[in-house]
């Protein structure tokens, strides 16, 4: 933790630091009033790691990219002020982003276990689907990062799973999302991207094939480890 703060203040201004730490204040308190601050300081501890797999992964490609910020029951972004130069380098800082968060999660789960604390365990529960639920294949969230290096046509298979949820669990952030992802899901329908940047989506065979093995295999465990949690914590609490 205290190394990942070293290059989060070498590599932003103060101000921006200040604002990073400001806005993980305001969401914990948001999610205090709800969920208890404990919970709440975990919540958002396993979204700061998630978005700085984000962060790290941007600086070793080269990416100036700003300190993590946070918004209230919506989650948190960094701000990409150098865009990626091809596909490839776009899914290796989307991807880090699920990766550092399913090991923070992972990290909940087994301490939970071992030290039998039912908090950590809810954590790692909600820590897990966060990440699943941004691997939906649809661009803007991390799926549609990570899968426009295999094709961004695979983003017309997240769409129907975005409507899904918007039927199960209604909400204006599904809105939100879906209003941001049309330009793309346009572009994959008519295969306009071809003819806008041919060269960005022009990577390597073997990327894709790599890329395409570590998104399912992430979304296998995810998807796992997300359904045998709810299980377990719908036979301890009865729901």
């Amino acid at each position: 933790m205290i190394k990942l703060l070293l290059l989060l203040f070498k590599g932003a201004k103060l101000g921006k630091v200040a604002l990073s730490a400001g806005t993980m204040l305001l969401s914990v308190a948001a999610y205090s009033l709800v969920f208890g601050w404990r919970y709440a300081v975990g919540f958002v501890l396993l979204i700061f790691f998630h978005e700085m797999g984000h962060y790290l992964a941007a600086r070793q490609r080269g990416l100036n990219v700003g300190a993590p910020a946070f918004i209230p029951f919506v989650g948190a972004w960094i701000q990409l002020k150098d865009l990626p130069h091809d596909a490839e380098t776009e899914a290796y800082v989307g991807i880090a982003g699920p990766i550092a968060g399913t090991v923070a999660s992972l990290a909940c789960y087994v301490g939970g276990r071992y030290i039998g604390s039912d908090l950590l365990v809810a954590l790692s529960y909600s820590g897990f689907m966060i990440n699943l639920f941004n691997l939906i294949p649809v661009s803007p969230l991390d799926g549609g990062r990570i899968t426009a290096v295999i094709s961004p046509r695979v983003w017309l298979f997240g769409a129907p799973l975005l409507v899904g949820l918007f039927i199960l669990h209604p909400s204006p952030l599904f809105l939100v999302i879906a209003l941001l992802a049309w330009p793309q899901l346009r572009a994959a329908f008519t295969g306009s991207y071809k003819q806008d940047n041919p060269a960005y989506y022009d990577v390597p065979v073997q990327s894709r094939v790599i890329y395409g093995v570590y998104y399912l295999g992430l979304v296998a465990f995810l998807g796992a480890m997300s359904y045998s949690l709810h299980e377990g914590l719908a036979r301890t609490y009865g729901h």
